[in-house]
């Protein structure tokens, strides 16, 4: 009652408290149960949606979409992509010709060509949480608005040990030795962030280290953390040794009670279920999966965490994020990922369209053959875009001003083209969409108000899309 002048440290607020204890004597409603009932009524915000559950493809980098989904092949030489646009099976929109794959499934999609904003590049906070503003460095922090994922599992109420949200295939910038902001719970709490998983990659064996303009195919699966017992340890061993750290956690608990105690004990409670819990371990086992399917998605580690996703999904989780993220500080493999500064176009052409064509192929097919691509939204981004000109190194450089998202599956209405880049893909010329306006669309299909409050550390309420509105004109 302390703390903020609005808000308890629960949520609740010093008037709903007062009725709450005023109606106590009316009628006992001062009680746990009634409080937490209370609480639950004020956080969640619901409404049906199309979507039960979202999967995130994350390009990490900046694609170029104009080498993919917004081609301009009357642009001058130096501007003009290399690629030629190929017909879809929607009359009027085009594709990169090494998209064969996706073209065929534009029935069921809305590309987006006019996502620009200006919180710098290689900032990945504004494409997760709708947040656009420039930040001194790219590191999280915990004053960060939330991210999409962190809201699900903010609003999740089922058991401890299925999450709603997971983060493969290793945290963002494992990589590159650097974590980025954007996919966090930020103010939230860390109980709120994704069970995120770790990976080895790996090259063909007998291949070289790649240099810059050269990346290699990245092999691998992500693992769950932590969650295979050892050979001499029982359920039983197991238990008694979460008995022994409940009374541990509880004398903590008496002698200082503080938030990151309870995200402590939340996270050690998942863990323990994981070792136990056979849904989530169950969709990490791909040895059970039929050879051709594991062919069909790719065996790579972009297309194995997206299989993976997929029966995620199929096993309840709402919110799954497969990141196509880069390694050369750990491991020199693919220099480059998506930030294409040189070999922009061999780059793509040998190494990343067709394994991004392959995947995302390979996801649709079998979302739509077990009957969940009518409720499950599939989304493609990047943090940017790259530039219209290329420079001398055949790259093109870092680009915010205007960029392209590709939304598929439930909730879209497939075979439309939302806004317009001017003549060299530079500028958005018709219909401006900002990050903010992405994370409004998901939140909207999964049947979430993009408006709904979440209470920053002042107590202050912030809506979860930042301000941000459905993009109406690709809803089905």
């Amino acid at each position: 009652m302390l703390g903020s002048p609005r808000r308890c440290c629960d949520g609740l607020t010093r008037r709903e408290t007062l009725q709450a204890g005023a109606l106590s004597l009316l009628g006992g409603f001062f009680n746990l149960p009634s409080l937490l009932a209370l609480e639950e009524s004020r956080r969640i915000v619901q409404r049906p949606g199309k979507a039960k559950s979202v999967i995130l493809l994350y390009l990490l980098g900046g694609a170029a979409t104009q080498d993919m989904f917004d081609l301009k092949p009357h642009a001058p030489d130096g501007i003009r992509s290399q690629f030629k646009p190929i017909a879809t099976n929607v009359p009027g929109i085009q594709l990169c010709e090494h998209l064969p794959g996706m073209a065929q499934w534009m029935h069921k999609a809305a590309i987006v060509r006019s996502l620009n904003h200006k919180a710098g590049c290689h900032n990945c906070l504004p494409s997760y949480t709708g947040y656009e503003v420039p930040m001194p460095d790219q590191h999280p922090r915990d004053t960060d608005p939330p991210s999409m994922g962190s809201v699900c599992e903010y609003l999740n109420r089922g058991s401890s040990d299925m999450p709603a949200y997971v983060y493969m295939p290793c945290w963002l910038g494992w990589g590159q030795v650097f974590r980025r902001a954007g996919p966090y719970a930020g103010f939230l709490g860390h109980r709120f962030d994704a069970l995120t998983t770790e990976c080895a990659p790996y090259m063909d064996k007998g291949v070289r280290a790649p240099a810059p303009g050269t990346p290699q195919v990245v092999r691998g699966e992500p693992y769950l953390p932590n969650s295979v017992m050892g050979a001499d340890l029982t359920i039983d061993r197991l238990n008694t040794r979460r008995g022994l750290l409940q009374q541990i956690d509880d004398q903590l608990r008496r002698a200082d009670a503080q938030p990151a105690l309870d995200s402590y004990g939340r996270t050690q409670q998942r863990a323990f279920s994981l070792l136990t819990a056979s849904k989530v371990k169950a969709a990490f086992d791909l040895k059970s999966e039929n050879p051709r399917l594991l062919d069909r998605y790719g065996r790579t580690l972009f297309g194995q965490s997206t299989l993976i996703g997929r029966r995620l999904v199929e096993a309840g989780v709402r919110f799954v994020n497969v990141t196509w993220d880069l390694f050369w500080d750990r491991v020199q493999i693919d220099y480059d990922a998506w930030d294409t500064h040189t070999h922009n176009f061999s780059i793509l052409k040998e190494n990343k369209l067709p394994y991004l064509d392959q995947t995302y192929t390979a996801l649709m097919e079998d979302l739509s053959c077990r009957g969940l691509l009518d409720e499950t939204l599939v989304v493609l981004m990047s943090e940017m875009g790259r530039t219209p000109r290329i420079n001398g190194n055949g790259g093109r450089d870092h680009w915010t001003y205007c960029y392209s998202v590709v939304f598929a599956g439930a909730g879209i209405r497939g075979g439309t083209v939302h806004g317009a880049s001017d003549a060299q893909a530079a500028f958005v010329k018709d219909k401006p969409v900002s990050t903010a306006d992405v994370c409004a669309t998901i939140y909207h299909c999964l049947g979430i108000d993009p408006e709904m409050p979440v209470y920053d550390r002042s107590g202050r309420p912030l809506p979860i899309a930042n301000g941000g509105r459905p993009i109406s004109e690709i809803l089905a």
